[in-house]
């Protein structure tokens, strides 16, 4: 069944927040109403499995990994309803025109990715997607120092806060990152 309109949804937040988890929700509730999805990720995100989108409490999802956003539209099969994005912060500038076309198309696109990267600053294309959304829903996780909520990811190097120099896209989980609260974000310059 197509949709009337499409359109665009964001989930965004730090890490741990439960992003992923809360795109395959969605992703699964499209293929019990027998919507027909298709789901892509990042080709540098292999942290799990190489065509899964999978949550780090453990959720999953097929997904076809693709070098760029402008793969997507190559990949989008005829009757397709939903796409799913997972750490879409990963994806070049074109993945804004990407969604943009797709939603155009009658196609409900939901995008999962960070809105800020370890420094706390705006990550990528999330902040253009974000505008261009219908529906925004940031998701918070819990501070690993004080326990209470968190907006933002916290990289660590050698138990320590990475430095404001230190390179942007790093892949990896809990062995690196945790996420904090504003408070105790720390980005020593």
């Amino acid at each position: 069944m197509k949709h009337i309109h499409g359109s665009i949804e964001v989930v965004c937040g730090s890490m741990f927040s439960g992003k992923t988890d809360e795109l395959i929700r969605r992703l699964r509730r499209a293929v019990i109403a027998r919507q027909k999805v298709q789901v892509f990720k990042p080709a540098i995100d292999v942290r799990y499995a190489v065509e899964k989108v999978t949550s780090h409490a453990g959720a999953d999802f097929s997904a076809i990994p693709v070098q760029k956003s402008g793969d997507i539209l190559a990949k989008v099969e005829t009757d397709t309803t939903v796409i799913g994005i997972d750490e879409s912060q990963f994806f070049d500038d074109g993945i804004l025109e990407v969604t943009c076309q797709l939603a155009d198309r009658g196609i409900r696109i939901i995008v999962a990715g960070l809105d800020q990267d370890f420094r706390g600053e705006p990550f990528g294309p999330m902040p253009a997607l974000m505008s261009k959304a219908e529906q925004v829903d940031k998701v918070r996780a819990i501070c690993m120092v004080c326990g209470e909520p968190a907006s933002r990811t916290q990289r660590l190097v050698n138990g320590k806060p990475a430095h404001y120099d230190d390179p942007v896209v790093i892949v990896g989980a809990s062995e690196m990152y945790e996420a904090r609260c504003r408070q105790h974000h720390e980005v020593p310059r």
